[in-house]
């Protein structure tokens, strides 16, 4: 298909159904090669065995990945009884098993062990840094991982159906650095069966649903227009956890040239409840983040829009 000039310059969050089988970063080869190479990042990577929703930044929206992936995620995941596999998932080797399998009463009654604030090993085969280098690298190479346990939040985590004694289905929702392939061994492990994670699909990530996420397939046969237009969401629809002030051209200005502008003009902020500040130019267009420091809003971030 034949792509007409763009309409604009591309500043804003494309939702990717990512498929099976494909990394993140070939995502985004694909993605920015379909939109005429424009800067291109990911938000919160998925495993190539895991499928659904992956956020990515487009042009100057890059600079809002930090804010936007605060929130919470959804999974939907399968974890299989009797096994323990050296990447808590399909792809690993299996490293040792068990002709024991959970009873829905048995899986029922340890659900509560993985709610809350709880301390969780990260998978050994993962993009976590140790010692500057990647776990799965490490791994990779043959070479001792020993990731270091650390606190995450899971809001709920949820039996959705057995299959058959060997395969049960859950849903998850999260905080920031939880570990799906980590929760399925572990509920292995406290089953007392071992288990590791099927099949992960990624329901949500923050604002982000997978109503709202377009497969490669339909991308690769629309028109670059059409998905701009259509598919692409504005940069300040996504931060609904920010307030957006709106300010001056003269205030604009001063932000982007690095500079304070004075907080009480700008009645509405709190600066207690609100730490962190969208400021918007009387077009609708963000200007910068913004933080207050000494009766002054500075910019943490400018967007060059």
């Amino acid at each position: 298909m034949i792509t007409t000039s763009r309409i604009s310059p591309v500043h804003g969050w494309l939702i990717i159904d990512k498929p099976l089988h494909m990394t993140s970063a070939r995502v985004v080869s694909l993605v920015k090669k379909k939109l005429g190479g424009i800067k291109t990042g990911h938000a919160g990577t998925l495993d190539p065995l895991a499928t659904g929703v992956l956020p990515l930044a487009l042009g100057e929206a890059t600079k809002t990945v930090q804010y936007v992936m605060t929130g919470r995620k959804q999974y939907r995941f399968e974890v299989t009884w009797g096994e323990a596999r050296t990447t808590d998932d399909r792809e690993g080797q299996i490293m040792t098993t068990s002709g024991k399998r959970p009873s829905k009463e048995e899986i029922l009654a340890v659900l509560g062990n993985f709610q809350g604030k709880i301390l969780q090993t990260p998978p050994c085969c993962s993009a976590l840094k140790i010692n500057g280098r990647r776990a799965c690298d490490l791994m990779r190479q043959q070479k001792p991982v020993q990731p270091a346990p650390r606190f995450v939040e899971i809001f709920s985590l949820q039996l959705q159906d057995v299959i058959s004694p060997d395969c049960a289905i859950f849903e998850i929702e999260c905080g920031k650095g939880t570990y799906v392939r980590s929760v399925a061994r572990d509920m292995g492990q406290t089953l007392g069966c071992y288990g590791y994670a099927s099949a992960i699909d990624r329901l949500s990530v923050s604002q982000f649903q997978k109503k709202q996420a377009i497969s490669l397939e339909k991308l690769a046969s629309l028109d670059e227009n059409v998905i701009l237009r259509e598919y692409v969401k504005e940069i300040p629809d996504v931060l609904d956890d920010i307030p957006a002030v709106p300010i001056s051209e003269a205030q604009a200005m001063r932000l982007r040239l690095g500079q304070g502008i004075t907080a009480d003009a700008l009645p509405d902020v709190n600066n207690e409840k609100r730490p962190v500040l969208l400021c918007l130019d009387l077009s609708g267009k963000p200007v910068a983040f913004v933080r207050h420091h000494e009766n002054k809003l500075w910019p943490e971030r400018v967007f060059n829009i």
